[in-house]
């Protein structure tokens, strides 16, 4: 697999902040592609079918090939281009953003609204945390009972996550680890049990890991 990493949000969550009364309810939400980010858009549009404003920013593709904004009747670059500037400005991507506003009667000019913008846009990422999205493969690794101390004391100073547990004839732990550190990780558990277990690969796939 030789795609390569991007950082992108560990999960949708959101937060909010009121600035001059007027409400920003800030949104945001992982998207593998344009038509889940517009997806998200639309279910935030109509839980807020009230609101003054719903602006938006995304970025699709590890390169970020693919980027939208939008004001939503907000004056022309104060609301979207921020919004996406702050994503750029954290190297995230795979990502959408959206920001609801109320308006509470006070106008805030233009200035003020890149500022509230700008700040909804970096609530929503740091409610949403980061991670990098690597190729990782997955493992099975089966051990006798005698050796499965030793096996989870190998395991937990690596840099891996376990998935699973199976007791049968022997343990079997499955576990994750980034592509590019497996040979390694394999080489740390073979020698810690000095040769007694065996692997399976299950499979490699792009998964996000926590920054």
């Amino acid at each position: 697999m030789e795609n390569k990493p991007y950082r992108t949000l560990l999960k949708s969550a959101s937060d909010e902040l009121v600035i001059n009364k007027s409400r920003f309810i800030c949104y945001g939400s992982p998207a593998d592609s344009e038509d889940e980010a517009l997806g998200f858009l639309k279910k935030i549009r109509s839980e807020h079918t009230d609101a003054s404003h719903n602006c938006y920013a995304y970025a699709i593709g590890p390169n970020m090939g693919i980027m939208r904004y939008s004001d939503d009747g907000e004056p022309g670059g104060t609301a979207g281009l921020p919004i996406m500037e702050v994503i750029k400005a954290r190297g995230i991507t795979n990502c959408i953003l959206v920001i609801t506003r109320y308006f509470g009667g006070v106008l805030l000019g233009a200035g003020g609204l890149v500022r509230a913008y700008s700040q909804s846009a970096a609530l929503a990422i740091n409610a949403c945390g980061t991670a990098s999205v690597y190729p990782t493969k997955k493992y099975t690794v089966a051990v006798s009972y005698s050796m499965l101390g030793k096996a989870e004391y190998a395991i937990k100073n690596l840099p891996v996550i376990v998935e699973d547990k199976a007791f049968t004839d022997k343990v079997s732990v499955t576990f994750l680890v980034k592509t590019e550190e497996a040979a390694e990780v394999k080489n740390a558990i073979t020698t810690a049990l000095d040769g007694k277990c065996a692997f399976t690969l299950n499979g490699e796939s792009l998964l996000p890991w926590k920054d």
